[in-house]
């Protein structure tokens, strides 16, 4: 119903922020990514989600478009609310969750507070094909960061060390460092070995 809005920042939060557009006052909800990002201008644009509840209409404020896709898709899974998917956008990046759910990282997304291991597993196994379309929105080249890992893969199994281990490590690398050349993956999974 509410796409955006654009108008003058009133107040910033860690959790919400309230926008003034046209004589209206908007409270929105935010993730902690969104308000790092938010600028300390008065003139202000996001991204909008509106939850219908029967009890409540609640808006949710995102400063890109993939965050709040992202978020849209955390919702749609089952055990997974607008409070869960928000408390995931503000411990991680967008794009640490699009990793996550591509490579399969239960940990990861476990590691998030409220979320235990079957809404973990509910979250690969529902979002896994649909991530993809995401990657598209922020751009991001799913296939050079897995050729990259796949090369750093080979040449550790050469050198010797366990695929599954050395697979988890690079996964963890690639958490932390994206965009991580072959030879600092490999020099970095050596470290964790």
């Amino acid at each position: 119903m509410i796409t955006h809005i654009r108008g003058k920042l009133i107040e910033k939060n860690p959790t919400n922020a309230i926008i003034e557009a046209n004589g209206v006052g908007y409270w929105l909800n935010i993730s902690l990514n969104t308000y790092s990002q938010i600028p300390d201008q008065e003139s202000i644009f996001l991204y909008t989600h509106l939850a219908v509840k029967e009890d409540s209409h609640t808006l949710y404020g995102f400063i890109s478009k993939i965050e709040r896709e992202i978020f849209r898709l955390l919702i749609s899974v089952s055990g997974v609310g607008p409070s869960i998917a928000r408390t995931m956008l503000s411990s991680m990046t967008t794009d640490e969750i699009q990793r996550a759910i591509a490579s399969g990282n239960v940990g990861v997304i476990q590691s998030v507070k409220g979320i235990g291991a079957k809404t973990a597993q509910r979250v690969l196994v529902d979002l896994r094909d649909k991530i993809s379309n995401t990657f598209a929105i922020d751009e991001v080249s799913v296939n050079e960061s897995n050729t990259n890992k796949n090369e750093a893969l080979s040449a550790l199994e050469v050198l010797g060390f366990n695929k599954k281990q050395s697979e988890k490590v690079l996964d963890k690398v690639l958490i932390e460092d994206s965009l991580a050349s072959v030879e600092v993956l490999i020099k970095k999974a050596l470290k964790n070995l």
